[in-house]
């Protein structure tokens, strides 16, 4: 239906305005002949991955710090409201002007940007740990491994499941701003060329393996990760 709908918008707008389905499949396989889709997809998809790690590393780190300590809490809490108010074109801007156009400042920058939603997420999973639990582990001496494996972890599945998926869509969007900014090449980098040369129907020769890519993963990876992880509760309506 939305391939229709497409076909449907293309033959009653302006070519430039509207490439026909076709037009832009042409363009898909003209560049994926010459090897260039999946080489930007490629530097996509590797700057997503390290910084949604990262991101996730140090987002629950920190929001576990925050919700175990009143003090840390109070001291980080300013700085994760300017972060998450901060507009990400700012935190950008100013990673490539203070570290330089390279692959660490892209990837800080997205860092920066994802971090705050996971740790203010762990933070309320924290704050959300039911403490009979806590105190049945100390009373059975368990150790630090199994109490953190089979009493800490379970409670906070469907929070880190909630961050992994609003952050892997967060980090998706702001990686093809950092590449339209300051990269030679990725999904990013090509539509912003696309962009410049008002070739609509290369930027979404772009665009949609991009969009079926991240699809792909959320069907095949996340949304299985998040099964799996929510496993224990009951059913809804059980």
């Amino acid at each position: 239906m939305l391939v229709l709908v497409w076909q449907l918008g293309a033959s009653i707008a302006s070519t430039g305005t509207l490439p026909a389905p076709l037009a832009v499949m042409s363009v898909i396989g003209a560049e994926a002949r010459s090897g260039a889709l999946f080489v930007n997809l490629a530097a996509t998809l590797a700057r997503v991955a390290a910084s949604f790690m990262l991101a996730m590393a140090l987002g629950t780190a920190l929001g576990v710090a925050m919700g175990r300590n009143k003090s840390i809490d109070r001291l980080c809490d300013p700085l994760l409201i300017v972060l998450l108010n901060l507009p990400a074109l700012v935190v950008i801007v100013l990673a490539y002007i203070w570290v330089g156009l390279n692959e660490a400042a892209a990837i800080a920058a997205v860092v920066l940007n994802k971090l705050p939603n996971t740790a203010v997420t762990l933070r309320e999973g924290i704050r959300a740990l039911d403490e009979s639990l806590d105190e049945m582990a100390r009373v059975f001496n368990l150790p630090l491994g199994a109490k953190v494996r089979h009493v800490v972890l379970p409670q906070l599945a469907p929070y880190l499941a909630a961050a992994m998926r609003s952050g892997l869509s967060l980090v998706w969007k702001i990686v093809l701003v950092v590449e339209l900014l300051g990269r030679s090449n990725g999904v990013g980098f090509e539509i912003g060329i696309a962009f410049q040369l008002f070739d609509v129907t290369r930027l979404l020769a772009y665009a949609l393996p991009f969009v079926a890519l991240m699809l792909a993963i959320e069907t095949f990876f996340v949304q299985p990760v998040e099964r799996h992880v929510s496993r224990w509760r009951p059913p809804h309506g059980a």
